[in-house]
C-alpha cells in the first residue's frame, strides 16, 4: 500500500488506515473477538494507522488496539488516539491539568508511555483560537506524554483556524463525495503549511458502500439510528449530513458511475476511499470495520491505480446535482 508523510509527526503511514470507533459503540455490536480480527486483518493487509478516541465505548476501542500493540512491538504501527468529548463541552475544561489527565488514562488504555497523536476532538469552536490551549498541548510535548497534537474539526473554518498554529501536526475533518468543502481551501492551506490531513468519515456512514435502500433500518444502538438529526452529536458525523433518502438515491448513482467510468475491478466502496486519498493534500483516510473482510476490502483501496478525470468530473457532477444544498454551506 501506499505510504505518505502524517504533517507535522514526520511518521510514514498507510493511506488507508482504520478508524477504530465502530470497536467501541454506537455501530451495533462488535465483540471482542470480531475486534481483534478487525485489527489483524487490517495489519495483514498493510494498514500501519489506527485512529480511535477516550470515548468510543469510554475507553474500549483504545484497551483493545492497546493489546494489539502489545501483540505487534516493532511493527510501525501509529496510533492517533482523541480526547476531551468525555467532559462537558465548555471552553473552560481544556486546560492543561485536565489535559494531563486524559492523556495519562489514554496511555494506560494503549499501554503506552507516550502518545503518537493527540487529537482534540471536535471541541467547542472557541477551544481552535485559545492561545492557552496550544501552550498546554506544546507542555504535554515537552513532558513526553504526546508525541504530537492534532485537531478534529466539524467545519472548514474551524480547520483553517488550527493549520495557522504551529504546533499543530494534523486536521480531521469529514471528507468524502458527499462532502467537497475541504478541497476549496482546506487541503491546499494544510499542503502549504506542511499538516497532515485525516479523512475521516469516506464512506458517509456506509451510503457509499451501495449496500443501502431507503427501506434499510440499523440497530437501536447505532448512531445511524439515534442520530439522524444531531440528537447525539453534530449531525454532519451521521450519513455526512445528507438526508439519509436522498443520500440512498445518491449513493446509487455513485455505483452506477464507478461501473460505467472505471476500468479497475473495484467495489463502490473501494472507489469512494480511493477517491478521497487521491485527492492533493490527503494523508490518510480512516474508514471502519466491523469485520475482517470489510477490513481487507477497505485496505485493498489503497492499492488502486488513478481514477481518472472522467470519474472526478462525475462525482462533482453527482454533488453538485444531489448534495451539495444540503451540506456544501454548514459546515
Amino acid at each position: 500500500m501506499d505510504q505518505r508523510v502524517l504533517g507535522r509527526t514526520g511518521r510514514m503511514v498507510s493511506v488507508v488506515g482504520l478508524g477504530t470507533w465502530q470497536l467501541g459503540a454506537d455501530w451495533g455490536e462488535v465483540g471482542d473477538d470480531e475486534s481483534r480480527a478487525v485489527l489483524e486483518a487490517s495489519l495483514e493487509a498493510g494498514v500501519s494507522f489506527y485512529d480511535t478516541a477516550d470515548v468510543y465505548g469510554d475507553g474500549r476501542s483504545e484497551q483493545a488496539l492497546g493489546q494489539f500493540l502489545a501483540a505487534h512491538p516493532g511493527e510501525g504501527i501509529t496510533v492517533a488516539t482523541k480526547m476531551g468529548r468525555r467532559a462537558d463541552q465548555v471552553p473552560e475544561n481544556y486546560v492543561l491539568p485536565n489535559f494531563r489527565e486524559w492523556t495519562d488514562r489514554s496511555r494506560r488504555n494503549l499501554g503506552v508511555d507516550r502518545l503518537d497523536l493527540v487529537q482534540l476532538h471536535c471541541p467547542p469552536t472557541a477551544v481552535y483560537s485559545d492561545d492557552e490551549v496550544y501552550d498546554a498541548l506544546d507542555t504535554l510535548v515537552a513532558e513526553q506524554a504526546i508525541a504530537a497534537y492534532g485537531v478534529s474539526v466539524e467545519t472548514v473554518d474551524e480547520a483553517l483556524t488550527a493549520i495557522a498554529r504551529p504546533g499543530v501536526a494534523t486536521v480531521q475533518i469529514i471528507l468524502n463525495a458527499f462532502r467537497h468543502k475541504p478541497l476549496e481551501e482546506v487541503l491546499p492551506a494544510a499542503s502549504e503549511a506542511g499538516v497532515g490531513i485525516i479523512a475521516r468519515v469516506p464512506l458517509a456512514s456506509g451510503l457509499l458502500s451501495g449496500r443501502y435502500t431507503k427501506d434499510t433500518t440499523f440497530a437501536e444502538n447505532d448512531h445511524r439510528t439515534f442520530n439522524r438529526s444531531g440528537e447525539a452529536f453534530d449531525v454532519g458525523e451521521t450519513f455526512s449530513g445528507v438526508p439519509f433518502e436522498t443520500g440512498v438515491e445518491a449513493a446509487q448513482r455513485f455505483s452506477a458511475l464507478v461501473e460505467s467510468a472505471l476500468q479497475q475491478d473495484l467495489t463502490p466502496a473501494q472507489a469512494a476511499l480511493a477517491w478521497v486519498w487521491q485527492r492533493a493534500g490527503v494523508s490518510t483516510v480512516i474508514p471502519g470495520a466491523r469485520n475482517p473482510e470489510q477490513a481487507r476490502l477497505n485496505a485493498a483501496a489503497g492499492d488502486a491505480g488513478v481514477l481518472g478525470p472522467f470519474f472526478v468530473s462525475g462525482v462533482r457532477e453527482l454533488y453538485d446535482e444531489l448534495v451539495r444544498e444540503h451540506v456544501h454551506d454548514r459546515w
